[in-house]
């Protein structure tokens, strides 16, 4: 560990988009790995916009993170779901779909799964 590290996700040292502009991701790396800010947009649904990078039938993603604002509705592979809304903290294992709810942009923070998140191959 560093004994001090600095970085902002206003400069991110990576920004991955999502398909069709549905949003982006952006990373900074820490000693623990990365930690991202992720914006998605109204209409985002994980199965249409990132599927098409990840190349698997769902998100393989562990979340561990915090929503800023908008709704996002969860579904896991066994069919328990959820929504998260702003202030509230998340953990979502492997396997899982999730979409927008509303018009609103969601915007979360994550600093677990977002290391590999729509990382094109």
């Amino acid at each position: 560990m560093k004994g001090l590290l600095h970085l902002s996700l206003d400069k991110p040292e990576e920004t991955r988009p999502f398909e069709q502009g549905m949003g982006h991701l952006d990373l900074v790396a820490m000693d623990e790995g990365g930690f991202g800010r992720a914006v998605f947009e109204p209409g985002w649904q994980w199965s249409k916009h990132v599927k098409p990078i990840a190349h698997t039938e769902s998100c393989e993603a562990a979340h561990i993170g915090y929503c800023l604002s908008g709704h996002m509705h969860v579904v896991m592979d066994d069919g328990d779901q959820a929504d998260i809304g702003p202030g509230e903290f998340l953990e979502i294992a492997p396997g899982h779909d999730a979409w927008v709810v509303g018009q609103e942009p969601c915007v979360m923070i994550d600093w677990q799964g977002f290391t590999d998140y729509a990382k094109a191959n």
